[in-house]
């Protein structure tokens, strides 16, 4: 028996719902274009000064660049991790990068901060 692409993505979709529907919630992304998006398609970006274990992005920062947040239960699996920010909150993070939203990207599929002081980039697997 074959299953459909369309039957596979809801399956998946499904598997996805079921995971926070039980309060332990995976990483909210996914892969569009060759680059990480959140639950909503919107892009993820990594910031260089940051380490495997904390943001550099707080404050003033943060509200320009939003953490991609993460429940304090959250799962970890394969490369997506969570941090805990300086305010105690946590974030995901995949290969050892924080993951960020940015505030200029309006739509999926933006792609605007890109380079952004040369030190945000599109969060890519």
């Amino acid at each position: 028996m074959k299953i459909s692409a369309i039957a596979l993505s809801l399956v998946v979709g499904l598997s996805a719902c079921d995971a926070y529907a039980g309060g332990h919630a995976t990483a909210p992304v996914a892969q569009s274009n060759g680059i990480l998006v959140d639950d909503q398609g919107m892009s993820l970006y990594t910031f260089d000064p940051d380490t495997a274990t904390s943001s550099a992005c707080n404050g003033g920062c943060a509200v320009n660049w939003p953490p991609l947040a993460a429940p304090a239960d959250a799962d970890e699996a394969g490369q997506f991790t969570t941090i805990t920010r300086n305010d105690g909150t946590k974030q995901w993070a995949y290969a050892g990068q924080p993951l960020y939203l940015w505030v200029n990207d309006r739509r999926p599929g933006d792609i605007t901060g890109d380079g952004v002081g040369g030190n945000w980039h599109l969060a890519r697997p």
